[in-house]
């Protein structure tokens, strides 16, 4: 691992990061809890906010997939995503949805230009809820060409926040 020369936890915690934070909407499951830090740690997102039932760090599940980046990651739970969304909008982020919603933008066509924004991740069965969705600026979709209509939220994350932080 030193040959890769990664960053280790205390220097990732005080590296700049991109203005970038990720809401999980009532998520259900702790590997995929566990995954968004790892995934968030990867692209050096500012923030995870985990709201609702989503399941929070300690637990082992959560930590068995996370592989340490519960520690690198700064997270904060909300009783409610709409919460997070409105601390979000406070701190200045311009919130989207990921979501296949009427009038969503295709992610290859998205541009942030560098604005701060936050993006909503929802329940792996019933997607952003729709209070959360009526506080966004708009959806963003992963075009998709099979017959499945969704891909499981570690998946997702992982290809949006490429997508966000690369251009």
């Amino acid at each position: 691992m030193e040959e890769l020369g990664r960053l280790s936890g205390e220097e990732v915690k005080a590296a700049e990061k991109h203005h970038v934070i990720v809401i999980m909407d009532d998520v259900r499951s702790m590997h995929n809890v566990g995954s968004a830090f790892r995934t968030c740690d990867a692209f050096a997102v500012e923030a995870l906010y985990l709201c609702g039932y989503t399941p929070t760090p300690p637990h082992r599940d959560i930590h068995k997939t996370a592989l340490g980046a519960t520690e690198t990651v700064n997270w904060k739970h909300f009783k409610t995503t709409i919460e997070a969304v409105h601390a979000a909008k406070d701190a200045g982020y311009t919130v989207y949805s990921v979501e296949q919603a009427h009038n969503s933008i295709p992610l290859n066509s998205f541009s942030r230009n560098d604005e701060k924004i936050a993006l909503v991740f929802g329940n792996e069965v019933t997607g952003v809820n729709d209070e959360a969705l009526k506080l966004s600026e708009g959806c963003i979709e992963i075009p998709q060409w099979g017959s499945k209509h969704s891909l499981n939220i570690s998946v997702s994350m992982g290809v949006v926040l490429w997508e966000v932080v690369r251009k």
